[in-house]
């Protein structure tokens, strides 16, 4: 008798229910949950509608939210009830689907938690699918502690959100390494060429992987004595390559010298109290905003291709801004790699009826070429 052969059954995905807070804190974390999904109630969008007036940052957060959930819903109305897919939204970022509350969830709070009261109105949203899909882990997000712990307290699971990357891009960074197959050699040996030039030997290999390799990868064999030594050759010469090309081709570090001076940019803006906090101070999210504006402009002007942002960095805050300033903000490139470039902004504050100017605030911010399918691409053409 043949034995039936058992599969593990896979975990299932978990079900997270967005508060308010979260889509203005960030409103591409709809695109943040991987292969979860996305339940986003009824409230939720009442509160996004009443915060989206106004020139602050959680209006205009409140408004693109807005506008992202309505392209995803107008293609796909139809699946409103049982999901719609993220995946094509989202480029691949997310595989989820997206729920939104289509009908009136009656679920019984303490007599301690008024119902009137638009944060205990998604804690019963989260309980009610908490009860109804006993199964499945229904997770309540928000960045309201004390929602957080109003949660707990019901027995249902909360976590707080963190993710404050423009874009989830660390995995377009090159890894640093690439393991080659064991038929590489015989799928790319055929045709294997070599020449001489500068007192140098090159080679060139021709097959379906060479697209993906690029000066500075580096590749490892997949079983001992699967390279000839003319491709030992190659690859012992590949992490020294670009080093030894820019130190025999000084035009190109000319070059890149002028993209550098040239790419410079200087933003000046005057600050407003309706981008200032109640100490009547610029906003740190605003002054964020701001240097990543600063920091893509520079970056764009430099590679002149598509970039995305990967992430910002060592940002130090040096002084407050106050109403009633100028700033100008100074991005330039400071380091270039092969698909990647650093950008480094510094803000000045300068008051207004006076020169006296100073440093405010500093950062780092990292940016990937990318092509139309989002897949790392060289920097420099």
């Amino acid at each position: 008798m043949n034995a039936k052969r058992t599969t593990k059954p896979s975990k299932p995905t978990k079900l997270f229910v967005l508060d308010t807070n979260v889509l203005m804190h960030d409103p591409l974390s709809l695109f943040r949950f991987e292969e979860h999904d996305l339940y986003v109630p009824m409230m939720t969008l009442e509160e996004l509608d009443a915060n989206k007036k106004g020139m602050s940052e959680v209006a205009r957060n409140a408004r693109q939210t807005s506008r992202m959930l309505d392209e995803i819903v107008s293609c796909c109305e139809d699946r409103i009830k049982h999901g719609i897919e993220l995946a094509g939204p989202s480029h691949d970022l997310a595989t989820g689907r997206l729920f939104l509350q289509t009908e009136a969830i009656n679920s019984v709070l303490p007599a301690s938690l008024p119902t009137s009261r638009a944060d205990n109105q998604i804690i019963a949203v989260a309980m009610h699918l908490h009860q109804t899909q006993p199964k499945r882990p229904v997770i309540l997000v928000t960045k309201d502690i004390n929602m957080r712990i109003k949660a707990r307290a019901l027995g249902l699971d909360a976590q707080d959100y963190f993710n404050d990357k423009v874009l989830e891009d660390t995995d377009l960074l090159y890894t640093g390494s690439t393991e080659l197959p064991e038929d590489f050699w015989d799928t790319h040996g055929k045709g294997l060429e070599s020449w001489k030039k500068d007192g140098r030997t090159y080679y060139r290999i021709k097959g379906p992987l060479c697209p993906d390799l690029s000066l500075e990868k580096r590749v490892l064999a997949s079983r001992p004595g699967a390279l000839p030594s003319s491709a030992r050759d190659l690859l012992s010469q590949q992490s020294a390559a670009l080093h030894s090309y820019l130190c025999t081709h000084p035009e190109v570090v000319m070059d890149i010298a002028r993209k550098i001076e040239s790419s410079e940019t200087r933003i000046t803006k005057a600050v407003f109290p309706n981008t200032t906090n109640h100490y009547a101070t610029l906003f740190g999210g605003t002054a964020l905003q701001w240097m990543d504006e600063a920091a893509f402009i520079t970056a764009t002007r430099f590679s002149r291709q598509k970039i995305v942002t990967v992430c910002s960095d060592r940002i130090d805050f040096k002084t407050p801004i106050p109403a009633g300033t100028f700033v100008e903000l100074v991005g330039r490139v400071v380091n270039v790699g092969n698909t990647s470039i650093q950008v480094q902004v510094t803000v000045y504050l300068e008051q207004m009826y006076d020169t006296t100017r100073e440093k405010a605030i500093e950062g780092l911010f990292t940016f990937v070429a990318v092509d139309d399918a989002m897949r790392p691409i060289q920097v420099i053409k």
